[in-house]
């Protein structure tokens, strides 16, 4: 008969630490001494673990109970109605996954439609049931980019919760202070600053950064000096939400900081501030470097880069040395175009407009360098006067515009454009080039769709489709088309979702895979008019 352990209540003769290094590292590494003898070592550690942990437990003294935590505060917006209510426990409650084999079929994707859901419910000021909260909590903690609309929508009882519950402490994070902070608050957000974990730190900075940006600089600034300078890159970043006048003095002083990339990001947001002494200094560096010559036939922009990167260029962000495969000289060009204000183009250039100035030949192959600078100019100075300049007609070959020679670059400056110009300019661009190269291009634009770019990405979806080949490439484009059509454009794909005639040289089973995804789209379309009717309160 083997050895019985020790009765709980009586001492292992093994260590509980002792116990638990063996099983770490395993008992033919490490054996304790002092096992009950005639048992295999590690059947013996397990006996001995499991009757030291019911001892430990069980001497336990029972601790004076806790005081009971206080009532949460009152939510005083009204209740969603039902209908809203239980479709926010469906879409609360689903799961994405795809069949085994990976098509997802023609039901809509629930997940996907909850930031929409958010949006609309937060914009018409309901207030979730109670019994919502825990699932709510849970699907903003694993999803980063539904937070805001989720704690937004969620409102004090969040808060509350998450004092209790240590998995959404991010609640609490992310919702530091109020708009008009009374003392207690403005002690709560000190004690947080100064005594927080970095990344509560950085949320409190850029929370109050939104909402009151002198304040938020005001208590960067507190503790700037004492900071280390990888914090204060992550704090100086901050300041790019609501950017101001006001700023230039701070960001002035940390031109001198001890971090060259800090120093760097100081300038950036100095040069997109037009009127800053930074930017002054730049546009008169640049303007040394263009100029427009009229000797020739027609006037040319010619080019004199620099030789050199002094002190006080590199002091104004100017990195000296280049990456792989660039020149010194067209690398200090483009930082100092980029960093000049763009108003200061027209008055150097002859009062020429963006147009005309874009539209200059370029002498000596620098073309390519200055308009490059010039799009990131006028996508960090938010000048929209520029970017349609740079981007000129969606019917421009696929090369770009006269500026912009990539997606990237011309999805980042119809971002300084309006939301309606943005969609006509996108609609063209499909209407010439089709969808394939459309997908950066179509997630600038504001949602829902206008009329006139939902139209395009209907009609460039149905010629991929008579065009017989699979829509899986096309996949991306038609999750946005989900999120992002106009729900009143589903009565014009009702004839899409029939299986069409294939043409002899299609994929095999092309038009039935495209006749689900159109299913899947139209089903879409109209949960999002049924979801918004709910939320009306109809």
């Amino acid at each position: 008969m083997s050895a019985t352990p020790a009765l709980p209540g009586t001492p292992s003769a093994v260590p509980w630490e002792e116990l638990v290094t063996a099983a770490l590292l395993g008992t033919d590494r490490r054996t304790p001494q002092g096992l009950p003898p005639g048992r295999e070592p590690p059947t013996a550690v397990l006996d001995l673990a499991a009757v030291e942990t019911v001892r430990r437990r069980a001497g336990l003294r029972p601790a004076p109970a806790g005081p009971r935590p206080e009532r949460a505060a009152a939510d005083p917006r009204p209740p969603l109605p039902p209908a809203a209510a239980r479709r926010l426990a469906v879409l609360l409650s689903d799961r994405p996954g795809t069949g085994g084999s990976g098509r997802r079929g023609s039901a809509p994707d629930l997940m996907e439609l909850l930031p929409q859901w958010l949006s609309l419910a937060n914009a018409r000021g309901f207030a979730p049931p109670p019994e919502a909260l825990p699932a709510l909590l849970d699907a903003a903690r694993g999803r980063t980019d539904l937070r805001p609309a989720a704690l937004a929508f969620a409102g004090p009882r969040a808060l509350w919760l998450a004092q209790l519950n240590p998995d959404w402490r991010f609640a609490l994070r992310s919702t530091p202070g109020g708009s008009e902070s009374p003392p207690q608050e403005r002690d709560r957000v000190l004690a947080l600053w100064q005594e927080g974990l970095f990344a509560e730190r950085v949320a409190l900075l850029t929370a109050l950064r939104g909402r009151r940006p002198a304040a938020a600089r005001e208590l960067l600034a507190s503790t700037w000096a004492t900071e280390r300078a990888e914090d204060r890159l992550m704090f100086l970043d901050s300041l790019r939400t609501g950017l101001e006048q006001p700023d230039e003095p701070f960001l002035e002083q940390a031109l001198s900081d001890r971090s060259r990339n800090v120093r760097a990001t100081a300038a950036e947001l100095l040069s997109a501030l037009p009127n800053s002494a930074l930017a002054e200094r730049m546009a008169a560096r640049a303007a040394a470097c263009v100029a427009v010559d009229r000797t020739q036939g027609e006037p040319t922009l010619v080019v004199e880069a620099p030789h050199e990167c002094d002190p006080g260029m590199e002091r104004d962000g100017v990195v000296p040395k280049p990456p792989a495969g660039r020149g010194e000289r067209s690398w200090w060009l483009g930082q100092l175009v980029e960093a000049a204000p763009l108003g200061s183009w027209t008055a150097r250039l002859g009062g020429r407009t963006p147009e005309e100035i874009v539209a200059l030949p370029v002498a000596d192959d620098w073309q390519d360098e200055l308009h490059a600078a010039w799009c990131r100019a006028a996508v960090r100075q938010r000048d929209p006067g520029w970017s349609r300049a740079l981007l000129g007609p969606p019917s421009a070959p696929e090369a770009g515009g006269p500026g912009a020679v990539s997606l990237a670059e011309r999805a980042k400056l119809l971002s300084t454009l309006g939301a309606a110009e943005r969609a006509d300019w996108v609609a063209g661009f499909i209407a010439t080039h089709g969808l394939s190269e459309a997908f950066q291009l179509l997630g600038v634009c504001a949602v829902p769709w206008a009329a006139p770019l939902g139209r395009a990405v209907v009609d460039a979806l149905n010629i991929a489709r008579d065009a017989g080949s699979y829509p899986w490439s096309f996949s991306g484009v038609m999750g946005l088309a989900e999120r992002c059509l106009d729900p009143a454009e589903a009565s014009r794909l009702d004839a899409l979702t029939a299986i069409p005639d294939e043409p002899a040289d299609a994929s095999p089973g092309a038009g039935g895979y495209w006749a689900e995804a159109f299913q899947r789209l139209t089903t879409t379309l109209r949960l999002r008019a049924t979801m918004r009717e709910e939320l009306s309160g109809a």
